[in-house]
């Protein structure tokens, strides 16, 4: 089991910044990668960044160059740091967790952090 604790949402202004945080907790060995999702009213969930074991980085093409995500080893913490929000960023935002299971993997998903991005 992996427990994933999201903070840091909130409202902001267009072309402000914001950083997310994804604490984990439990077996955190087993974990592969993490991400961040996000899910905006009447869509559906999307990938916003993953990061894996290694420190391999994916995004989506809508925030390259605008977010960065991280982890601290140290910490079990995967970050999210988003510059020149834009009012589209606005959504609920949720940390994953993709853990090995078996000789499967299984995908963790912490709370959800609302995002909202007026312009």
């Amino acid at each position: 089991q992996v427990q994933l604790v999201e903070s840091g949402g909130g409202l902001v202004q267009a072309g402000g910044s914001l950083r997310l945080s994804c604490a984990a907790s439990g077996s955190i060995f087993s974990i592969n990668a993490m991400g961040w999702y996000r899910q905006a009213p009447g869509k559906q969930r999307e990938l916003v960044a993953a990061i894996t074991s290694g420190g391999s980085t994916n995004y989506a093409d809508s925030v390259k160059g605008r977010f960065t995500i991280s982890r601290d080893n140290a910490k079990n913490t995967v970050y999210l740091q988003m510059n020149s929000l834009k009012p589209e960023d606005t959504a609920v935002y949720y940390c994953n967790a993709a853990a090995r299971v078996g000789a499967g993997e299984y995908d963790y998903w912490g709370q959800g952090t609302q995002v909202t991005v007026s312009s």
